[in-house]
């Protein structure tokens, strides 16, 4: 039986994807352990998941305000190469896959050091710094896109966004969730850390739109459906709002008098999507994919600062295909509001969730298994 470590960490958008990719490993008779920063998001979601971790330092390499890399990060990033090449010393793995970020540096760099098989997986459209550190010495890397910028197409496999495709029946997803049956499901979600903006922002552009009872307006042109469920005009609507375990004693107060409004530090993710009817959220690769997986419509406010803009180029490929609109942060909270309503009217709705699905990569998780096996030693 062969072990397979997967470098991953920092972010939701790194470490799910490696998550369902080491499921579909250990489905195939591997074993696999993450290996990320200790004391990181990737811990806790490996405890969550039942994996087996190892915790090194890891330093982010993002610039200083003097345009370079803080010399504390780097030598953080150098102890964790380091902690790195003992663990695979001793643990000897048939390959080491890196999913990109900070976090995922020191395990590649280590096994590349140690002449380990290193496979690579990049998610967006563009190589990011760490994996352009490790891709000269790796023996595969697999990609969302057909062409990534800065990668040989030559060296470049498309294998899709690995995701969980896992799918709850709405009543067990609502049950765990502690929502209820009936209402129009709006799900806000900022990534696994959540948007400090989005949280600032959705609260008070959602009750500008739906009032004190949660009401979407009464459309006599046919566009939104009415329902008995609260006796009142217009479509009534619940909102599951992820704010990151950080931001909840921020949201969680100025939300308190909405019955319909349920702010959470943590949402089981799967969940969340199962019930979804639309979702507000950033634009990163990982969450459009799950999105697309469910058939979610998007409404999305890309993060501006994202590296050379990728999430605002992500959304706009969403829209161009007809899942979702893109609304800029800068536009917010006028443009916000407007696109809530045009998109949660039922046949935009089912237009776009239609759309959502065309777009999914389903297998994405066995396809780069498949690619790592043909690269293990």
């Amino acid at each position: 039986m062969s072990l397979v470590v997967l470098a991953t960490g920092g972010t939701g958008g790194h470490i799910y994807p490696a998550v369902a990719t080491a499921r579909d490993l250990a489905a195939r008779g591997h074993e696999t352990l993450l290996l990320g920063q200790r004391g990181g998001m990737e811990e806790r979601v490996a405890a969550e998941q039942g994996l087996a971790f190892e915790g090194v330092d890891a330093g982010k390499l993002a610039r200083s305000g003097q345009g370079r890399p803080d010399p504390r990060e780097l030598l953080r990033a150098g102890q964790g190469v380091l902690q790195a090449r003992r663990v695979l010393a001793r643990l000897r793995p048939s390959a080491v896959v890196g999913f990109g970020g900070f976090a995922s540096l020191p395990g590649v760099l280590a096994a590349q050091s140690l002449g380990l098989p290193t496979v690579l997986h990049e998610q967006n459209a563009r190589l990011g710094l760490t994996q352009r550190l490790a891709v000269g010495r790796a023996r595969a890397v697999g990609t969302v896109y057909e062409r990534v910028l800065g990668l040989d197409p030559a060296r470049a496999t498309l294998v899709g966004m690995p995701v969980r495709e896992e799918r709850l029946p709405r009543a067990e997803a609502l049950s765990r969730l502690g929502l209820q049956d009936g209402p129009l499901t709006l799900f806000i979600m900022g990534g696994s850390q959540g948007s400090l903006f989005l949280n600032n922002s959705v609260p008070d552009t959602l009750q500008n739109i739906l009032g004190q009872e949660g009401l979407l307006p009464e459309d006599t042109g046919g566009g939104l459906v009415n329902l008995d469920f609260t006796g009142q005009r217009g479509r009534a609507v619940q909102v599951l709002h992820s704010t990151g375990p950080r931001w909840l004693s921020e949201v969680g107060p100025r939300v308190r008098g909405l019955d319909w409004y349920k702010a959470a530090g943590y949402v089981d993710a799967v969940a969340a999507w199962s019930v979804a009817d639309l979702a507000i959220t950033r634009a990163g690769t990982s969450t459009l994919a799950e999105a697309a997986f469910h058939g979610v419509p998007l409404v999305m406010v890309p993060l501006p600062e994202s590296s050379e803009n990728h999430q605002y180029h992500n959304a706009l490929a969403v829209q161009t295909a007809g899942a979702g609109r893109v609304v800029e942060q800068k536009s917010v909270p006028e443009t916000l509001g407007q696109a809530v309503l045009e998109c949660a009217s039922a046949g935009t709705r089912a237009s776009m969730s239609g759309a959502a699905r065309q777009r999914a990569q389903p297998g994405a998780a066995g396809q780069f298994a498949s690619l790592i096996e043909r690269h293990l030693r």
